[in-house]
């Protein structure tokens, strides 16, 4: 997991927040695809040099939404099974609320929307590029 998973403590966005996306983020793109085992609690406590509380309420909340599945006695492991998608209204509101914070968060380093909208761009170029030598 070293790189995959990074938080920021000058960050404004709690720790919690930039760790729980950090992790939807690498499932949604497939660099932890389904079945794919995370660290302990305590080794990424320790590779993020964040409280291990921090990191178990993660995982229970991230397990509780059916992105993960714990074994017990084996570990924590991204779920097989996609969390239930809901209604499409629902999903484009949980999309506009990412994308709102996404652009008030740019916006309050200095960017604009036409920025982010670059940058958005060139990484969904990217990651498609990459999908497709896969």
């Amino acid at each position: 997991m070293a790189g995959l998973l990074t938080v920021d403590p000058q960050h404004p966005t709690p720790l919690y927040a930039q760790l729980e996306r950090g992790i939807r983020a690498a499932i949604g793109s497939g660099r932890m695809p389904p079945g794919a085992q995370l660290p302990t609690v305590r080794q990424l406590a320790i590779e993020l040099s964040i409280n291990a509380n921090t990191v178990s309420r993660v995982y229970v909340d991230l397990e509780r939404a059916g992105v993960l599945e714990t074994r017990r006695g084996v570990g924590t492991f991204v779920s097989g099974r996609p969390p239930a998608a809901g209604p499409k209204r629902a999903r484009e509101a949980a999309l506009r609320a990412i994308v709102r914070r996404c652009l008030e968060e740019a916006a309050a380093q200095g960017f604009s929307a036409g920025d982010v909208r670059q940058q958005v761009v060139a990484i969904a170029t990217e990651e498609e590029t990459r999908g497709s030598q896969s």
